[in-house]
This record gives structure tokens, sequence and C-alpha cells, in this order.
């Protein structure tokens, strides 16, 4: 047996270290993050802080949860996903299930598929679109952070190359039952597919909720920011003007404190919603993969 041999076992041991090292490398900052952010300001700003709180306290997370600034962003950028997310997972999904079809039931298919491939590889640049958001009077406002980039081509050919794999016997079958598209789309195809909707999900959540620098481009009121422009404004702009609602309180608590439990409350959705639709990962994205 060739797991038995001595290279397939020092392969297999080499493997396990890389991984425990990655895993490490992933989880030691954010575990660093939330002994800072529970650590009183003396320990936390002479940089005594390993991995567990020094002086434990939460007064870090009460200023935090008190600041109407940083409130406000989190919803919008909660707001800013599930719309986003909805958004793209429609576009998408339409796009894929027609494009999946054959040029006999969508005329002119390979012309529309080519025009969604040049898109991905040719964009028109950050210029041209902020004049495109800006002449539609999108400044500002949350459609400005969703519009632009509702449709995603490559998750787009993912899920195409998925309904392109699905036995075309049922689609056939709903049809002579007297199915039309949209009753074969959400009956038969959405239900085989949930596993690869997920992961697509996933992504666009991740890809909202992190995303920062069309914050900063398309709204110029700091108080229409997402939650991650606001923490790159307060962290790496080092603009301490919208870390807290009262200047006052600055003198009597750690920036570096507040800052730490801004961005494990900022991380906290994703490392919620993540090990709900982690199992989907490795069906979601090798789906449609193989061909006959």
């Amino acid at each position: 047996m060739y797991y038995k041999t001595r290279g397939y076992q020092l392969f297999t041991i080499l493997n396990y270290c890389i991984l425990v090292i990655a895993g490490l490398l992933c989880i030691l900052p954010i575990i660093h993050i939330l002994a800072i952010s529970f650590s009183a300001s003396a320990p936390a700003n002479a940089h005594l802080v390993g991995l567990w709180p020094v002086d434990f306290n939460i007064e870090s997370y009460t200023k935090t949860l008190n600041n109407p600034n940083f409130l406000r962003a989190f919803f919008i950028s909660v707001g800013r996903t599930v719309l986003g997310t909805f958004m793209t997972m429609s576009v998408i999904t339409l796009a894929a299930y027609s494009l999946s079809k054959d040029s006999s039931v969508l005329k002119s298919r390979n012309i529309y598929a080519w025009y969604f491939v040049f898109t991905m590889l040719f964009t028109g640049g950050m210029i041209p679109l902020y004049m495109v958001v800006r002449n539609l009077h999108l400044m500002d406002t949350i459609w400005a952070l969703v519009l632009p980039g509702a449709v995603q081509v490559f998750n787009m050919i993912l899920l195409m190359n998925f309904f392109k794999a699905t036995p075309k016997e049922l689609e056939e079958a709903a049809l002579i039952d007297g199915a039309g598209h949209f009753t074969v789309l959400f009956r038969v195809y959405l239900p085989l597919a949930m596993a690869s909707i997920a992961t697509l999900s996933l992504f666009s959540v991740v890809g909202s909720w992190n995303a920062w620098f069309d914050g900063l481009l398309y709204i110029n009121n700091y108080r229409n920011y997402p939650l991650a422009t606001f923490l790159q404004t307060v962290i790496v702009s080092q603009d301490f003007s919208k870390l807290t609602a009262n200047p006052r309180d600055l003198l009597n608590i750690s920036q570096r404190t507040v800052k730490a439990a801004q961005i494990f409350i900022g991380m906290l959705p994703v490392l919620l919603i993540y090990p709900f639709l982690q199992r989907f990962f490795v069906k979601g994205i090798v789906l449609g993969a193989i061909k006959e």
C-alpha cells in the first residue's frame, strides 16, 4: 500500500505541520487583537499584552457600542452586504441559467457570453467608473456601493458550469409537464445548486463586508461610510476624530484598545457566518469542474 511507505508518511506529516503553522498565523493575530481589546489602557499602550488580557475590563467595548458613528457605519455595512448579496446572486443566477443553454435555445448566446468575459478581462478603469456613478447621481448613496459590483462574472461562470452539468433530462421532464423557464430554474436547478449558491453567497458577503475603497471613492460624507471604510480612516489614516463621539473620552481611554474592539466587532459577523457555510465549500467549488 502506497500510503504505508515512509515517503508518504513523511509527506503527510509535513502537510500537517504546514497546515498547523498556517492556522496559527491566522488565529494568533485575532487572539492578540481580542486580548488587547479586553485589556486596560496602560498595559495596552505599553505593548505589554500578548495572547491574554492584562487588567481585564470591557471599557473599550462600552465606548465602541456607545459610539453612534461606529454603530451607523456598522448598520450601513449590514444593509450594503444584504442588499449587495441579494442583487449579485439574483443577477448571476439569471445570467448563468440563460447562458447555460445552447445557441438553439438562446440565439446569439456566444456573443452574450463573450461580452461578459470581455468585461471581466478589460475593465473601464477607476476614473470612467467614478464618472458613471457621479453622472447617475449615485454619490453618497448605498447604490454607489452596490451597483458597480453587482455583476461578478467569474462567479457567474462557476454557476453556469454547474447548470450545464445538470442532467438535461430533468429540464426536459419539467418542460413536458408544462413548466416554464422560471419554474425550471427555481424548482429544478436551484434546489440542486444549493451548495454552489451558498458558496458564492459567502464570497459575496465577505467581499461586500470587507470592501473599503469604494466607500472612500464614492462617499463624501463620513457619516455614510460603511464599516470597513470607517475603520480604514481610523486605523490606517490615523484620523481619530471619528473614534469616539466625545473627544474628551480620548483623554481617559486607550485608542489602541478601542481600535482593537472595533476591529474585533467588525470581523465578528463573518466569523459567525463562516462555520455555517464552510461545509458547502468543497462541493460548491468543484461542482461543474469535471468534464466528461
